[in-house]
Protein backbone atom coordinates (compact mmCIF):
# COMPACT_ATOMS: atom_id res chain seq x y z
CA UNK A 1 0.00 0.00 0.00
CA UNK A 2 1.30 3.57 -0.60
CA UNK A 3 0.93 6.37 1.51
CA UNK A 4 -0.71 8.06 -1.24
CA UNK A 5 -3.80 5.62 -1.01
CA UNK A 6 -3.31 5.53 2.81
CA UNK A 7 -3.85 9.76 2.65
CA UNK A 8 -6.80 9.28 -0.11
CA UNK A 9 -8.78 6.79 2.14
CA UNK A 10 -8.60 9.43 5.32
CA UNK A 11 -9.69 12.20 3.10
CA UNK A 12 -13.16 10.89 3.35
CA UNK A 13 -13.50 10.54 6.94
CA UNK A 14 -12.10 14.46 7.36
CA UNK A 15 -14.77 15.44 5.35
CA UNK A 16 -17.36 13.97 7.14
CA UNK A 17 -16.17 15.07 10.13
CA UNK A 18 -16.17 18.55 8.43
CA UNK A 19 -19.65 18.59 7.75
CA UNK A 20 -20.75 16.95 10.86
CA UNK A 21 -19.11 19.72 12.87
CA UNK A 22 -20.38 22.23 10.70
CA UNK A 23 -23.88 21.02 10.71
CA UNK A 24 -23.86 20.99 14.55
CA UNK A 25 -22.27 24.46 14.76
CA UNK A 26 -25.34 25.70 12.85
CA UNK A 27 -27.80 23.96 14.67
CA UNK A 28 -26.89 25.22 17.62
CA UNK A 29 -26.13 28.75 16.66
CA UNK A 30 -30.39 28.66 15.27
CA UNK A 31 -31.52 27.25 18.78
CA UNK A 32 -29.50 29.43 20.77
CA UNK A 33 -30.91 32.65 18.61
CA UNK A 34 -34.52 31.34 19.02
CA UNK A 35 -35.85 32.76 22.26
CA UNK A 36 -38.76 31.49 24.33
CA UNK A 37 -41.48 33.31 25.95
CA UNK A 38 -40.40 33.44 29.86
CA UNK A 39 -36.86 34.76 28.88
CA UNK A 40 -38.55 38.08 27.18
CA UNK A 41 -41.97 38.57 28.49
CA UNK A 42 -43.73 38.15 32.00
CA UNK A 43 -47.18 35.88 32.76
CA UNK A 44 -47.65 38.04 35.16
CA UNK A 45 -48.28 41.50 33.54
CA UNK A 46 -51.02 40.84 30.73
CA UNK A 47 -52.13 43.43 28.79
CA UNK A 48 -55.22 44.39 26.84
CA UNK A 49 -54.75 47.26 24.93
CA UNK A 50 -56.71 49.01 21.69
CA UNK A 51 -54.28 51.52 18.83
CA UNK A 52 -53.98 52.37 15.50
CA UNK A 53 -51.43 50.31 13.13
CA UNK A 54 -48.28 52.11 12.37
CA UNK A 55 -46.96 49.49 10.86
CA UNK A 56 -46.54 45.64 10.71
CA UNK A 57 -43.55 43.90 10.19
CA UNK A 58 -43.83 40.18 8.51
CA UNK A 59 -39.92 38.85 9.39
CA UNK A 60 -38.87 35.26 10.43
CA UNK A 61 -38.72 34.06 13.16
CA UNK A 62 -40.79 36.24 14.64
CA UNK A 63 -43.47 39.10 13.20
CA UNK A 64 -44.12 42.47 14.72
CA UNK A 65 -47.07 44.92 14.57
CA UNK A 66 -46.54 48.68 16.05
CA UNK A 67 -49.67 50.89 16.58
CA UNK A 68 -50.11 53.73 18.39
CA UNK A 69 -52.13 53.89 21.80
CA UNK A 70 -53.47 57.12 23.62
CA UNK A 71 -52.55 57.12 27.57
CA UNK A 72 -55.44 58.50 29.83
CA UNK A 73 -53.89 61.76 29.29
CA UNK A 74 -54.14 61.93 25.92
CA UNK A 75 -50.57 61.46 24.66
CA UNK A 76 -49.83 58.73 22.41
CA UNK A 77 -47.26 55.98 22.68
CA UNK A 78 -45.75 53.54 20.50
CA UNK A 79 -46.18 49.90 21.23
CA UNK A 80 -44.87 46.88 19.59
CA UNK A 81 -45.66 43.38 20.03
CA UNK A 82 -44.40 40.43 18.58
CA UNK A 83 -46.71 37.75 16.66
CA UNK A 84 -45.26 34.10 15.47
CA UNK A 85 -43.75 33.55 11.99
CA UNK A 86 -45.27 34.75 9.16
CA UNK A 87 -46.86 31.03 8.01
CA UNK A 88 -48.00 30.57 10.99
CA UNK A 89 -50.40 33.60 10.91
CA UNK A 90 -51.64 33.21 7.75
CA UNK A 91 -52.68 29.98 8.07
CA UNK A 92 -54.82 31.75 10.57
CA UNK A 93 -56.02 33.95 8.12
CA UNK A 94 -53.83 37.02 9.17
CA UNK A 95 -51.76 38.39 6.59
CA UNK A 96 -50.05 41.87 6.61
CA UNK A 97 -52.82 43.22 4.20
CA UNK A 98 -54.85 42.95 7.14
CA UNK A 99 -53.54 44.83 9.04
CA UNK A 100 -52.37 48.19 7.12
CA UNK A 101 -51.33 51.60 8.87
CA UNK A 102 -54.31 53.24 10.28
CA UNK A 103 -56.05 49.99 11.05
CA UNK A 104 -57.68 49.79 14.53
CA UNK A 105 -56.60 47.12 16.75
CA UNK A 106 -57.29 45.32 20.43
CA UNK A 107 -54.30 43.27 21.14
CA UNK A 108 -54.76 40.70 23.85
CA UNK A 109 -51.28 39.62 25.44
CA UNK A 110 -48.40 39.95 28.02
CA UNK A 111 -46.21 42.65 28.67
CA UNK A 112 -42.28 42.94 28.15
CA UNK A 113 -40.11 41.93 31.32
CA UNK A 114 -37.87 45.57 30.96
CA UNK A 115 -41.34 47.24 31.08
CA UNK A 116 -41.44 49.00 28.23
CA UNK A 117 -43.94 49.55 25.25
CA UNK A 118 -43.44 46.09 23.90
CA UNK A 119 -45.53 42.70 24.33
CA UNK A 120 -46.16 39.53 23.28
CA UNK A 121 -49.78 39.44 21.75
CA UNK A 122 -51.71 36.21 21.87
CA UNK A 123 -54.81 37.53 20.09
CA UNK A 124 -55.38 40.71 17.74
CA UNK A 125 -58.90 41.76 17.32
CA UNK A 126 -59.81 44.43 14.29
CA UNK A 127 -62.83 46.59 14.77
CA UNK A 128 -65.06 44.31 12.31
CA UNK A 129 -65.19 41.66 14.87
CA UNK A 130 -62.43 39.00 13.71
CA UNK A 131 -60.00 37.83 16.03
CA UNK A 132 -56.80 36.06 15.25
CA UNK A 133 -54.51 33.87 17.43
CA UNK A 134 -51.18 35.55 16.98
CA UNK A 135 -48.49 34.28 19.42
CA UNK A 136 -46.85 30.52 19.08
CA UNK A 137 -44.45 30.18 21.86
CA UNK A 138 -44.78 27.25 23.34
CA UNK A 139 -43.94 28.16 26.89
CA UNK A 140 -45.97 31.55 26.70
CA UNK A 141 -49.87 31.35 28.68
CA UNK A 142 -52.45 30.83 26.14
CA UNK A 143 -55.23 34.12 27.40
CA UNK A 144 -54.27 36.91 29.25
CA UNK A 145 -56.60 37.57 32.26
CA UNK A 146 -57.90 41.06 32.02
CA UNK A 147 -56.78 43.14 34.61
Amino acid sequence: MTAHSASARRMPRALTALALGLALTAATGTAAAHHAFSAEFDADQPIDISGVVTKAKWVNPHSWLYFDVKGPDGAETNWGVEFGAPFALQERGLTKAVLPPGTPVRVKGYRSKNGGPYGYAVTVTLQDGRSFQTGGAQDSPTAPATR
